[in-house]
């Protein structure tokens, strides 16, 4: 936001808006280098420059656009400003070749270039490659909002409340009022105090606005507190134990399994093998209501587990050589998620709920 507007006050100075040339991407929406090299020629106006040679392969369209942006020097070169918006996720694209040339071209002196990268994660550059880093200019800005509760309650009125100008004034007026008067309602401030402390960030409150705003009909004409609980829970969701809520009974009881083997040997790896004897002594000790599958069908089960990120290998990054029942395993979930999954796992046997509460495995 900052930055836009600092651009919109640049391009109001009519010598700057004939010379300059934006180019704006985004890492969400420009996946990979291709297309992000795509839409640089797009924004350039380079496309129909040599017809089609433009959308070649990737190394020609990328040979292209350097020698474009080498062409002429500093008195004759229209400078250009790069901004990547999200620019964690372009440091992800194979072998990071664009960020790379486009660093590489605003180090040279051929061309003024200017590269801004936008980003929410502070770990940014340990992202970069020696040699991409190497070129980069370590220029950092770090803006923390100094927004207070209360200038963050009246954004929330202000995004919610209709403008003067909305066709029906006495609906306009109606609605306003009972907004003002939400966001004096303690559950609601509550709710906001709680985003507010996770994150300042408009964009988070705006996705919890847009939950809130959703829920409108026409049966359901205006807001109310149980909307804003409603669009709270499914912000602050816990999304691992939602993805145990559709596990199989066989899944719920090897998440189990593996949360005794946490507990009792305090959080050190385990194995298949482990968890298929835990599985193996449930049954056999009092379980009627769990059939008894083969083990290469509970092996299936926790292959499933392992694709869920439910469970990782230890070794995650090299070639493991120790037989799949071996493997050494860390599970990803810690045991207050089990537990508030396994109150809400709809149809839960007993014998697997009172397995889960028991101190003994």
């Amino acid at each position: 936001m900052l930055l836009r507007c600092v651009l919109k006050e640049l391009m109001a100075l009519k010598e700057v808006e004939k010379n300059l040339l934006l180019v704006e991407l985004n890492g969400l929406l420009q996946t990979d280098d291709k297309i992000a090299l795509k839409e640089i020629t797009r924004q350039l106006h380079l496309e129909n420059v040599v017809g089609d040679k433009v959308f070649g392969s990737f190394a020609e369209n990328l040979a292209f656009l350097l020698e474009a942006l080498k062409r002429g020097d500093k008195s004759s070169s229209r400078p250009v400003v790069f901004v990547l918006d999200e620019f964690d996720l372009f440091a992800h694209h194979k072998n990071q070749t664009l960020l790379y040339n486009l660093l590489d071209v605003s180090q040279s002196a051929q061309t003024p270039v200017a590269v801004l990268g936008l980003t929410c994660r502070l770990d940014v550059l340990e992202l970069l490659e020696k040699r991409v880093k190497s070129r980069f200019s370590h220029r950092q800005i770090h803006l923390f909002s100094s927004l207070t509760f209360p200038q963050y309650v009246d954004v929330v009125r202000g995004q919610l409340s209709l403008t003067q100008d909305f066709p029906q004034p006495t609906f306009s007026s109606q609605w306003n009022k009972s907004i003002s008067k939400l966001c004096e309602d303690k559950s609601v401030l509550d709710i906001l105090k709680r985003n507010f402390n996770t994150s300042k960030d408009f964009r988070s409150l705006q996705s919890l606005l847009f939950l809130v705003v959703s829920r409108l009909s026409i049966s359901h004409s205006t807001l109310e507190e149980a909307d804003f609980l409603e669009a709270s829970r499914l912000t602050f969701a816990d999304s691992k134990a939602n993805v145990l809520h559709g596990l199989s009974i066989l899944e719920l009881c090897l998440v189990i399994a593996m949360k005794h083997l946490n507990d009792t040997y305090d959080g050190e790896p385990f194995n298949f093998q482990m968890i298929h004897n835990e599985f193996k002594k449930f049954i056999q000790r009092k379980s009627h209501s769990i059939h008894k599958f083969e083990k290469p069908v509970v092996m299936k089960a926790f292959e499933h587990l392992v694709q869920l990120e439910l469970v990782r290998p230890l070794d995650s990054g090299g070639v493991c050589k120790v037989q799949r029942e071996y493997q050494l395993m860390r599970m990803m979930l810690d045991h207050t998620q089990v537990m508030e999954a396994l109150q809400r796992y709809p149809q839960c046997p007993t014998d697997v709920k009172q397995w889960a509460l028991s101190a003994f495995a």
